[in-house]
């Protein structure tokens, strides 16, 4: 009996510790929800976004870990959407466009690692109704490489709830609610299926592949009230193309957002210049942090600075301040401290000498 009560009250804490470790769900820009027999989480979400004043377009991607091998995700768009399969190649030309500048900071006195100190060196750098849901209106359904795609609508947040149930996943009660301001706005929704290629067995993780998401929209917004039913920290990465330099208008819930590049960019071939139609566009790169996602509380509204102020962060490297073929300048300049003390020395000694001699050879004549 006791060896049972032991098995069982491990495996209740083996439970619990694995809920921990890997959340039943998380969501990114989106609801991010696995099948009933798996868990999922999004470890951070990327995104790219166009705005023109008129069109807005979305390339996200989302690096995951646990061990679903079938999810479903759920997006609220203002607009009429479509959808196509994105190119990652974007985030690597993002990624190189925006990284720090390198600059190096001189030291005058030497530091641990400086001879003479010590030699060994290290380098350093610094988100119902009662009665039967109407049924979801499905606007289009198209398979894109490892996403089902469905563009929906619906006028109860039941519809959703039930459409995604349909499809064999079990949802968290609180989507009812969350999507109920959206449903109040008569927004649409992006719902897509994720299903590894590679076949049974395999799971959703690490990097997926981006989408590509397009509607209108006369202001410049990017969904996040979903992420609030993350049950881990989330991250956010945002690079905004538009006319201006943007900002987001509030924290809505997170961390002060970081802007990690601002200025001009005029990429010539490849996604991003067929993102931004091949004219020069304002980057902005945002880091965000939500350590409490539950206190997300809005979407991303984005507006323009009133300056275009460019910026770019900078990693310094210190180095100790040398001169010729490496030679410390503290080095010499108490060496030649040094060398100035001894001659004003000698210079005394030899002064206070010739004194005595001059005064000793005064008494002599004297005598």
């Amino acid at each position: 009996m006791k060896r049972r009560i032991l098995i069982l009250l491990f495996a209740l804490f083996a439970t619990q510790v694995g809920a921990l470790v890997n959340p039943a769900y998380a969501c990114g820009c989106g609801a991010m929800i696995p099948d009933g027999r798996s868990r999922i989480g999004v470890d951070r979400e990327t995104s790219v976004v166009r705005w023109d004043g008129r069109t807005e377009q979305i390339v996200m991607r989302f690096t995951v870990g646990g061990n679903a091998e079938r999810a479903a995700w759920i997006m609220p768009v203002p607009g009429r959407a479509t959808v196509e399969l994105g190119d990652g190649d974007i985030f690597d030309e993002l990624r190189e466009l925006t990284r720090p500048e390198r600059r190096t900071r001189n030291y005058f006195w030497p530091r641990d690692g400086d001879w003479p100190f010590s030699r060994n060196t290290g380098d350093g750098a610094g988100a119902p109704a009662p009665g039967a849901a109407p049924p979801v209106g499905v606007v289009g359904r198209e398979q894109l490489g490892d996403f089902d795609v469905a563009r929906l609508t619906a006028t109860d947040p039941d519809a959703l709830k039930n459409w995604l149930e349909s499809n064999g996943f079990q949802l968290p009660d609180r989507l009812t609610t969350e999507v109920k301001p959206y449903v109040d706005q008569h927004w649409e929704y992006v719902a897509i299926r994720l299903a590894p290629r590679g076949g049974q067995g395999k799971v959703l993780r690490g990097d997926l592949d981006p989408l590509k998401i397009r509607f209108d929209s006369d202001r410049l917004v990017y969904p996040m009230r979903l992420s609030r039913m993350a049950r881990t920290p989330q991250s956010l990465g945002l690079y905004v193309l538009a006319d201006h330099r943007m900002e987001p208008a509030t924290r809505i819930g997170g961390s002060a957002p970081e802007v990690t590049f601002a200025g001009t960019v005029e990429p010539k071939d490849g996604p991003l210049a067929a993102l931004a139609d091949g004219k020069p566009v304002f980057l902005t790169a945002i880091e965000q942090e939500f350590p409490e996602p539950g206190r997300i509380d809005a979407d991303h509204e984005l507006r323009a600075t009133p300056k275009d102020t460019p910026y770019r962060r900078a990693v310094y490297r210190d180095e100790l301040l040398t001169v010729g073929d490496g030679i410390p300048v503290w080095l010499l300049t108490v060496t030649a401290a040094a060398a100035a003390l001894a001659t004003a020395a000698y210079a005394r000694t030899r002064h206070r000498r010739n004194r005595r001699l001059s005064a000793v050879a005064a008494q002599g004549s004297r005598g």
